[in-house]
């Protein structure tokens, strides 16, 4: 059926977003992304104290392909 669209502002589009206006039977985003970490990371909060004294992340990515867009 048809869509009656009004007035409509967009302030951003990420790159991992679908913008769409009118008759849609499906929609699906994809986004992929690698995210290396090492001792102590992705901590939150007031007064962490860490120590580490020997920390090391080594990647060794030897087909540089992990989750594939298609």
């Amino acid at each position: 059926m048809p869509a009656k669209v009004g007035a409509v502002k967009v302030i951003s589009v990420s790159a991992s977003s679908i913008f769409n206006i009118g008759d849609v039977y499906s929609m699906n985003p994809e986004s992929s992304a690698k995210t290396y970490a090492g001792g102590g990371s992705f901590n939150t909060g007031d007064k962490i104290h860490i120590e580490l004294d020997h920390s090391h992340t080594f990647v060794h990515d030897a087909d540089k392909i992990d989750q594939p867009l298609t």
